[in-house]
């Protein structure tokens, strides 16, 4: 399982475009410091990736790349002139030679051109390359060496490509290709030049409310297709959505999407928790066989949460504690964290992270339906405060039959529980009586 703040599929970055290197990325790397002074393969890769941590501008760069043809700099390497000019340690050096040599085992997929690294995870690494044949910017995400051998990882990253492929919608990471060379297995898809909503959110610390509907509403258009092609995400989260330039919210990773009628998935994974801990739904937590469209409406109301209050809904110390926060724990009202926020949104949010899954939206199409009312100034037509009381009568019997079921309840708790249930239900049917005579 990932841990609370991790990120399984890295981000692209800020660049549409290599930057300008003095010679071909992907020509032969040549030796070390003893190799040609005209500046070798190797060297090019050190001195983009010097630039990529923000280390040296890439005028200097160029510029000491240009020392090296000087009388004075022929003698001397691209790494001696980088220290000697103050632009990086040899420390700094170090990690970034560690990193080269890592990148130049992954510079040879036939047909493309790799460019640069954009990120890399606890699963795998993805590299920025070019296309050769169509003359293209694509992602190439790469399954570590280490897992080159283990039948499982292999196996969940071929599924992660077959169900990318199978969803082709606007609001989703376009999948083109998987393959392997050698020991190294790889997938290609879509480059999306932007912001994960993560990045934005640390940047703005919440963002606005209309801008936080708009990209929920449009992770929901991507939810939907996918929901109606069989597929369930299950890892729905900031650092999966990114946005584009053209502010087009883009959902990324299916590493750990699953096909909703996959039985066999489903009797495997049984009582295994999938997810990412802040945002997980109490039904991925308990892995129970049967999870449906409702649980990449929680993640994608977890999300919305964090992304109009600037917080994560049950902060925690450990994955363990997020978690059982979510089983149990009262949700905070957004616009009780911060003041401001519609009670329309506020209560598309409460319903969407619901504890029971009957309680939340049931399609991605209901939930479409509130935010565009949301965003228009209408009365919404399924979440409503002044039916609350339905849910929470559905969440407490929910957790009652949890209880039963595992043997936890016995005796006076178990009439308990059973007089909440019926007690909620009475006033709930009074409710709806009141709410009718008042149409």
């Amino acid at each position: 399982m990932n841990t609370p703040d991790s990120n399984p599929v890295p981000s692209s970055d800020d660049s549409s475009s290599a930057r300008r290197s003095p010679s071909d990325p992907g020509a032969s790397a040549s030796g070390e410091s003893g190799g040609s002074r005209s500046g070798s393969s190797s060297d090019s890769l050190i001195g983009r990736l010097v630039v990529d941590r923000g280390l040296a501008t890439q005028s200097e760069v160029d510029a000491a790349f240009a020392a090296m043809r000087t009388p004075a700099g022929q003698s001397k390497a691209f790494i001696d002139i980088l220290v000697e000019g103050h632009i990086v340690t040899r420390r700094q050096l170090a990690r970034l030679r560690t990193e080269a040599d890592s990148d130049r085992s992954v510079l040879r997929i036939p047909g493309y051109q790799m460019i640069r690294k954009l990120g890399a995870g606890a699963m795998a690494s993805v590299y920025l390359a070019k296309q050769n044949s169509l003359d293209r910017l694509v992602a190439i995400k790469i399954l570590p060496r280490r897992y080159s051998a283990d039948a499982t990882f292999i196996e969940r990253f071929y599924k992660e490509g077959r169900a990318a492929a199978k969803l082709s919608d606007a609001n989703i990471v376009g999948a083109f290709d998987v393959g392997q060379v050698g020991e190294q297995h790889y997938f290609v898809m879509e480059y999306v030049d932007g912001e994960t909503v993560y990045e934005l959110i640390t940047k703005s610390r919440r963002l606005k409310e209309r801008d936080a509907l708009t990209i929920a509403r449009q992770i929901a258009s991507a939810l939907k297709h996918a929901h109606a092609r069989g597929f369930i995400h299950r890892d729905i989260k900031p650092k999966n959505i990114i946005m584009t330039k053209s502010h087009i919210a883009k959902l990324a990773d299916l590493g750990l999407a699953r096909a909703i009628g996959d039985k066999k998935a489903a009797e495997a994974e049984r009582h295994k928790a999938f997810g990412t801990p802040y945002y997980i739904s109490p039904e991925q937590i308990r892995g129970v066989l049967e999870i449906g469209p409702p649980a990449d409406i929680y993640g994608l109301g977890a999300t919305l949460y964090h992304m109009l209050t600037g917080r994560v809904p049950f902060p925690g110390r450990n994955p363990s504690e997020v978690m059982k926060c979510h089983l149990s724990q009262e949700l905070t009202p957004p616009d009780q964290v911060a003041p401001g926020i519609s009670q329309s949104s506020a209560e598309i949010v409460e319903m969407m992270m619901m504890k029971a899954p009957k309680s939340r939206y049931q399609t991605a199409e209901e939930l479409i339906e509130d935010i565009d009312l949301a965003l228009a100034g209408q009365p919404l037509r399924y979440a409503s405060r002044a039916v609350d009381l339905v849910g929470m009568a559905s969440d407490v019997e929910g957790a009652a039959e949890t209880e039963v079921k595992s043997g936890r309840t016995r005796g006076p708790l178990s009439g308990l529980a059973l007089g909440i249930i019926i007690g909620l239900a009475a006033l709930c049917g009074l409710l709806v009586v009141l709410l009718a005579l008042k149409k």
